[in-house]
C-alpha cells in the first residue's frame, strides 16, 4: 500500500524542476516539491512531513561518504596531480590524437574520484592550449572533455555512483566495475563525435585570450598517480582477496597518500576544507534529493509506471535505464537523477527479477543521458570552461546526450548478453 498518489508525486517533481528552472536552489527546490507534492498526493502533513524525513535520513550513508570523497577531490586538484595526470595523457598521445587525448585524460581524472564538472574544468587550460596548436575548435574539445567525463562518471566512486550503490545495496567497486565496457564505448563516442565537429567550419575558434596557465610546478606523474592509485588497490581487495575496505576509508587514504608523496601534507588543513567546500553543494543537494525521492518511493508512481510498461508489452528491465534518464533529465544533474531513479525503483526492480548490480548498472548510465540540460550547473560550468556562450552551449546537449546514450545501450546490451 502506498501514502502518496501518482499525481502527487509526479506534481512534487513538477514543481521542484520549475523552481530549479527559476534558479532558486535545487535543494531548497525539491525540499519544497516534495512537502507540497506530498499534500496534493493525499499523505497529510505529517506523514508528508515525517517520509521526507525518513527519504533525508536514507541519504546520510552516502553523504558521509561523499563527505569523506572530498579528500580525494581536493588533493587531486591542489597538489597538482589532477593536471599533471591530465596533461602527460596528452602530450605523450600528441596534437594527431589530441581530441582522443582530451577524452581519454578527462575520463581519467574522473575515473579516479574527481567530480565530473570539476574533472572538464582541470582539463580545460590543457585542451584550449593544445587545441591552439592543432586548429581544434571549442566544440570538439568541450565535448571530446564532456564525453570522456560521463564515460569516467559511470566507472568512479563520485557521489552519484556512490548514492546508486547504496540504493540498490551493491558493492561500489562491483558497480564500477560493471560499466567499464559501456564506459569504453561512450568514450569512442565521444572521440568519434568529437572529430566530426571539428570538421565543421563555422567552429568557434580557440582565442589567445582563452589560455591561460597556473604557472605553478606541478609534481611527477607517479607522484601525481599514487593517491589515485592508492585508492584503485583499497577498493580492488574486496572483489580480488575478499577483504573490504568501505570507500568511506578508501578515498580519504588515497587523498592523504597524495598530499604525503607531493609534499604537501603540510597544507592538510586548507587542502581538506577546499575539498569539503567541492562535495558540500552535493552534499547538500543529496539531502533535498532524499526529500523527494521519499516522497516518489512512498507513492503509486513506481506501480503506475510497471503497469504501464507491462500493457505496453515492454520487459521491466525498461525501467532501470528509463527512470534513470527522466529523472537526470528532470533534475539536470546525474547524482539527484541518479538517487532518484535509484531510491525509487529498486525494490520494484529487484522485486521484477533483475538482478541489483545490472539493474543499479542500468540506471547509473542512464543517468547521464541528459543531465546536462540548462537548468543544472554543470551546463553552465562546461560551457564556462572553454568561454562558450549559451546558445553555442545548447548545441552540444544532443551530441552528448549521444554519448550518454551510448553508454545507456551497452549497460543493457551487457545486461541482455551476462545478466
Amino acid at each position: 500500500m502506498y501514502d502518496f498518489t501518482t499525481i502527487g508525486a509526479a506534481a512534487g517533481l513538477a514543481i521542484a524542476i520549475v523552481l530549479i528552472i527559476r534558479k532558486f536552489h535545487p535543494a531548497y527546490s525539491l525540499i519544497f516539491g516534495a512537502l507540497v507534492g506530498g499534500i496534493i498526493g493525499g499523505g497529510g502533513l505529517a506523514i508528508t512531513v515525517s517520509t521526507m524525513v525518513g527519504g533525508a535520513q536514507s541519504m546520510m550513508s552516502s553523504v558521509l561518504r561523499i563527505m569523506t570523497s572530498g579528500i580525494l577531490a581536493g588533493a587531486l586538484i591542489k597538489t597538482g596531480s589532477a593536471q599533471k595526470i591530465a596533461e602527460t595523457i596528452v602530450d605523450k598521445m600528441g596534437e594527431r590524437l589530441a581530441l582522443a587525448a582530451v577524452a581519454l585524460a578527462t575520463m581519467i581524472i574522473c575515473a579516479v574520484g574527481v567530480f565530473v564538472d570539476i574533472s572538464v574544468i582541470t582539463v580545460a587550460p590543457i585542451a584550449l592550449a593544445i587545441g591552439k596548436r592543432a586548429k581544434l575548435n571549442k566544440q570538439s574539445l568541450l565535448l571530446a572533455m564532456i564525453g570522456g567525463g560521463k564515460a569516467g562518471n559511470i566507472i568512479s566512486p563520485n557521489p552519484n555512483t556512490i548514492a546508486t550503490s547504496e540504493a540498490f545495496g551493491v558493492d561500489l567497486t562491483s558497480l564500477m566495475l560493471k560499466n567499464i565496457v559501456p564506459a569504453l564505448f561512450a568514450l569512442v563516442m565521444a572521440i568519434l563525435l568529437s572529430t566530426f565537429l571539428s570538421k565543421k567550419k563555422d567552429g568557434l575558434e580557440v582565442m589567445q585570450s582563452d589560455i591561460e596557465s597556473s604557472g605553478a610546478a606541478l609534481p611527477g606523474f607517479f607522484q601525481a598517480a599514487a593517491g589515485p592509485l592508492v585508492v584503485i588497490i583499497l577498493l580492488a581487495l574486496r572483489p580480488i582477496a575478499g577483504i573490504s575496505i568501505d570507500p568511506l576509508i578508501a578515498l580519504p587514504v588515497g587523498g592523504l597518500t597524495s598530499m604525503l608523496v607531493t609534499g604537501k601534507i603540510r597544507d592538510l588543513v586548507a587542502i581538506t576544507d577546499f575539498g569539503l567546500s567541492k562535495v558540500a553543494g552535493v552534499s547538500i543537494l543529496l539531502i533535498g534529493t532524499g526529500t523527494i525521492a521519499g516522497i516518489i518511493k512512498a507513492s503509486a508512481l513506481q506501480y503506475d509506471v510497471i503497469n504501464l510498461l507491462e500493457k505496453m508489452n515492454m520487459p521491466a528491465f525498461v525501467l532501470a535505464p528509463l527512470a534513470g534518464i527522466l529523472m537526470a533529465g528532470a533534475t539536470a544533474s546525474t547524482t539527484a537523477g541518479a538517487t532518484i531513479a535509484s531510491q525509487t525503483f529498486a525494490p520494484t526492480l529487484i522485486a521484477q527479477g533483475v538482478p541489483a548490480l545490472a539493474a543499479a548498472a542500468m540506471v547509473h548510465a542512464g543517468a547521464t543521458v541528459i543531465d546536462s540540460l540548462p537548468h543544472g550547473s554543470f551546463f553552465h560550468a562546461t560551457g564556462g570552461s572553454v568561454n562558450m556562450s549559451i546558445g553555442d552551449r545548447m548545441k552540444l546537449i544532443p551530441f552528448e546526450a549521444c554519448v550518454g546514450l551510448t553508454a545507456t545501450l551497452m549497460s543493457v546490451v551487457m545486461f541482455l548478453i551476462l545478466g
